[in-house]
């Protein structure tokens, strides 16, 4: 039986996952609308991930007894100025989940669940691959972006991200 206030945050982190999928569909459609498709692919393809994080939740709580709690999902409301805008979003919001992820792992650890202890870990190892994918982008768009032939290699190699679903194993 897991903790209740552990549940609690477990079942807000799911639609936290849900809301960045739509979050990362909106950065994608707003880049293939100005006619970056590689990266409106790239965030489509993080859409897909921020997904099956949510479902890895749910199947978590669902594995171990718990009742499963969706929530109403907010559209995104942001506007983006320039290109760069939603790269610099894209950090700030992979900021605030880690922030997030770290307040379960927090909690998890004072009650001593150590079962969802043992499978956040995969997701704070995932959120400081996210955080640098994110810095890494902002940083070659900044050194490439400003120039018409490096802003079209840079969304050349976007469009060549394709999904690859998470490999974790649920108890």
């Amino acid at each position: 039986m897991l903790d209740k206030k552990v549940v609690k945050l477990l079942n807000e982190q799911i639609n936290k996952e849900f809301f960045s999928a739509y979050l990362y569909l909106d950065m994608s459609n707003y880049y293939y609308g100005k006619g970056l498709a590689g990266f409106g692919n790239w965030f489509k393809v993080q859409a897909q991930e921020e997904r099956d994080h949510a479902m890895l939740f749910l199947t978590y709580l669902q594995n171990n007894g718990q009742e499963v709690v969706l929530t109403a999902i907010e559209g995104p409301d942001k506007k983006y100025d320039n290109f760069k805008t939603p790269l610099d979003g894209a950090l700030e919001h992979e900021q605030f989940v880690t922030a997030s992820i770290n307040t379960i792992y927090e909690e998890a650890l004072k009650v001593k669940d150590f079962r969802t202890l043992e499978f956040l870990n995969w997701f704070v190892k995932e959120q400081g691959e996210e955080e640098k994918n994110a810095e890494e982008l902002i940083q070659r768009y900044d050194l490439f972006g400003s120039d018409a032939k490096g802003l079209y290699m840079l969304d050349s190699e976007m469009g060549a991200r394709v999904y690859a679903a998470p490999s974790l194993i649920l108890d």
